[in-house]
């Protein structure tokens, strides 16, 4: 790993990268980690109302990724793109805190905010631009790293939120970060990042016209482990949602008790992530993605047994090792299903997100509504490992990679 860092801090585009990628992170650590309470505990919607948002946000955040992925893919347009994103991110923050009222809140989780989720897609394609011609397994180790950094605010900012809501400060604070995180990252992207024209990247465009690459992108075999990898990272975006509201319906409990869990668990998984490269010299790819599902699956299904005493702290190490073999590798399975377009493979990312989003937002409703947070986790934990032996079955005669 010390080899990936030292790849990865030799050059200016991926340091680049790495900084807004850790801006981008304090958003999803900020807004995603308690907009689930935000809504149900500040602005009174119900659960199902909550999974509607849900459902509309993800189909917003999937049609501009996909879009942009197709567009970067034709013509130079990566700048204008990132720069799209981090207004969108501003401007939805300012929206909430402007408002404060729930019409204010769906409006920008279902019009504003889901556009940010572009960036993400963006970042990723870039290093997977400028690392392309690196050996697989150093690839890995870089993608891991960015991976890391996104993790990175969860540890840090989620802590810092803890002590700030015990102390009385209000939820919506959050907003207020993120709208400082989008004015930065427009900053940086307007003054960092390299126009198309002189990007010190080598970019092959596809030539394929809307239909085509749409057509391109949901053919059946890709589609179907785009989707599969989708219902792996279910259980992540419905942990996002149930451990808030599991844990605050426990007696004793709040949103510091939240803020501390994701704040242990994703310390573990940066830790863990970083040990990927490493692992990577000696494992299968998929086979490290398999174990981390697992891992991750058995915590998830433990969640609801625990929640209530001290045991709870114990599953953030599954939390954390599972989430760390999922999320640093998955990336690169789906950017390479496509060869070494970035465009379409950040365009992969967001129909796995689609399908990711989607189905815990599906478990979410039916899990509440037949037997609370707790029969959603598990579902959610059940989905998951199905999911991955399907991935291990269809990909058993793939070639070893290099």
């Amino acid at each position: 790993m010390i080899h990936a860092f030292r790849l990865t801090l030799r050059d200016p585009t991926l340091r680049l990268m790495l900084l807004a990628m850790l801006l981008h992170g304090g958003f999803a650590a900020s807004v995603g980690s308690f907009q689930s309470l935000i809504a149900v505990t500040v602005f009174g919607l119900s659960d199902n109302g909550y999974a509607l948002i849900l459902a509309a946000s993800l189909m917003v955040s999937v049609t501009a990724s996909i879009g942009v992925g197709i567009l970067t893919d034709q013509r130079p347009s990566r700048r204008a793109m990132a720069l799209c994103a981090a207004g969108t991110m501003c401007a939805g923050a300012l929206l909430v805190l402007a408002g404060q009222s729930a019409t204010a809140f769906v409006l920008a989780h279902v019009l504003l905010l889901p556009v940010t989720g572009t960036l993400f897609g963006q970042l990723f394609a870039v290093a997977r631009l400028v690392t392309a011609p690196l050996p697989r397994a150093d690839r890995d180790g870089i993608m891991a790293i960015i991976r890391a950094t996104f993790a990175l605010p969860f540890v840090v900012l989620l802590a810092i939120w803890g002590v700030l809501f015990d102390a009385g400060v209000p939820l919506i604070a959050v907003y207020g970060w993120t709208a400082l995180s989008g004015a930065l990252l427009m900053v940086l992207i307007l003054t960092r990042w390299p126009r198309d024209a002189q990007a010190p990247w080598t970019e092959v465009k596809s030539g394929l016209g809307f239909r085509a690459s749409l057509s391109e992108l949901t053919h059946g075999p890709v589609l179907l482990r785009v989707g599969l990898v989708g219902a792996i990272h279910s259980g992540a975006a419905l942990s996002g949602v149930i451990i808030g509201l599991l844990l605050n319906a426990v007696p004793g409990r709040g949103a510091g008790d939240v803020g501390a869990f994701f704040a242990i668990f994703v310390a573990i998984e940066i830790a863990v992530t970083l040990s990927v490269g490493a692992l990577r010299r000696s494992f299968r790819r998929l086979h490290i993605i398999a174990a981390g599902v697992f891992i991750y699956a058995a915590g998830m299904a433990l969640l609801p047994v625990l929640a209530d005493g001290p045991g709870l702290w114990l599953l953030c190490l599954p939390y954390g090792m599972g989430g760390a073999m999922i999320y640093a590798l998955a990336i690169g399975y789906l950017q390479d299903l496509l060869g070494s377009r970035a465009g379409a493979g950040a365009s992969l990312l967001a129909l796995q997100q689609i399908a990711a989003q989607g189905l815990g937002a599906l478990v979410f409703a039916v899990g509440a509504a037949l037997g609370g947070y707790g029969l959603a986790a598990v579902i959610g934990a059940t989905v998951m490992a199905i999911a991955m032996v399907a991935i291990l079955w269809l990909d058993r005669n793939a070639p070893l990679e290099p």
